[in-house]
């Protein structure tokens, strides 16, 4: 298993100016390298505070390749719903090159009403735009000379400049959340998944859904999952508890305010059951998401324990995207936690995996 960290902002100007958002976060960026962090991610949102800062994933991601050798840049993920396949193409490929060929391309639907509202999307053409969206990104990776018709951007003999640094292109990654038919078409497609845990043992139906498509489809290997996680390390554990508790709950709280239309009366053929969903997310609270597995919280020893007691209930997985410095957490506590972290959780699995190698 490998650990990266994740940016999703979970603030507006009245917490935290984004100048100061961005100058810490790119601070924590530059701990990847020494402590074994493996992936840097963030989102694509917008207008709110929760996800509002990230606009542009790979601006973002930019100056996060010039602070780390290592650590591959995880867009985590493009929106196709809102942007022309032309210039997600182009981005991506010269964020490629600037990080020397570390660019994994995610790619998610989105889920929030009100960023449709704005755009003047239909919720109902997500899947559509989605599904057109990828495959015509891919096409403008993989191929020159394209030429495109499709039901929302048509293009005719294109060659998306600059050329991808990886070839054929940079790997692709799925977001999904909870439907069977999104893991396996990602396993279909022979994509990266990645998932947000959802408690209990669904994941490991999902995961298992996805490599099972994965393999029929007959790709090499099993496929890549990436998981995100919220995670706060600390040696004392009473303390770890008391820097995180409040942040997750605001940030919890934040993510069903953002998704409230959902619960109330928004519905839609490309979102089934997602009043359902939000309404459950209403529940979760700091202590239900420690209990789930879904945040990682607590001394060393004790998220070892909370990891592998995931891994045992969920299955595996190949990566785990940790969130560090969620809603209002400062950046010299997130700091010391990657610290923390990175000097004694990420060696342990470096023994395993090692170990298991032999």
């Amino acid at each position: 298993m490998e650990f990266g960290i994740q940016f999703f902002p979970d603030v507006g100007p009245e917490q935290k100016s984004a100048e100061q958002y961005f100058t810490e976060a790119l601070k924590l960026v530059e701990l990847c390298d020494a402590y074994g962090y493996r992936n840097v991610r963030t989102v694509e949102h917008y207008f709110l505070p929760y996800g509002g800062y990230t606009p542009n994933p790979m601006l973002f991601l930019a100056a996060a390749a010039a602070r780390t050798r290592k650590a591959r840049l995880s867009v985590g993920a493009v929106l196709p719903a809102f942007n022309n396949p032309l210039k997600i193409a182009g981005e991506a490929a010269m964020l490629d090159a600037i990080s020397g060929g570390r660019l994994d391309l995610g790619f998610a639907r989105a889920f929030l009403p009100h960023e449709f509202q704005q755009f003047g999307v239909s919720l109902d053409e997500s899947v559509a735009r989605f599904d057109e969206g990828i495959e015509q990104v891919r096409r403008l990776l993989e191929e020159e000379n394209v030429t495109c018709k499709g039901k929302f951007h048509s293009f005719s003999n294109v060659t998306s400049l600059p050329r991808p640094t990886q070839r054929p292109r940079p790997p692709f990654w799925v977001a999904a959340i909870g439907t069977p038919a999104s893991f396996e078409k990602a396993g279909k497609n022979g994509y990266n998944i990645m998932a947000i845990p959802m408690g209990g043992g669904k994941m490991r139906d999902l995961i298992g859904i996805y490599r099972d498509a994965y393999r029929k489809a007959g790709h090499a290997g099993k496929g890549q999952v990436m998981m995100a996680f919220h995670m706060l390390c600390h040696e004392d554990r009473n303390e770890a508890a008391r820097i995180a508790r409040d942040p997750l709950n605001r940030y919890l709280k934040s993510l069903v305010q953002a998704a409230s239309h959902w619960i109330t009366g928004t519905t839609s053929k490309d979102y089934a059951d997602y009043g359902k969903l939000i309404a459950q997310l209403d529940k979760e609270t700091f202590e239900s998401q420690i209990a789930s597995g879904a945040a990682w919280i607590g001394t060393p020893n004790e998220i070892i324990r909370q990891i592998e007691d995931f891994v045992q209930l969920n299955g595996g997985f190949e990566i785990a995207s940790m969130q560090v410095n969620f809603n209002t957490i400062g950046c010299e506590d997130a700091a010391a936690s990657m610290r923390l972290f990175g000097s004694q959780v990420i060696p342990h699995f470096m023994r395993q995996s090692a170990a298991a190698a032999e």
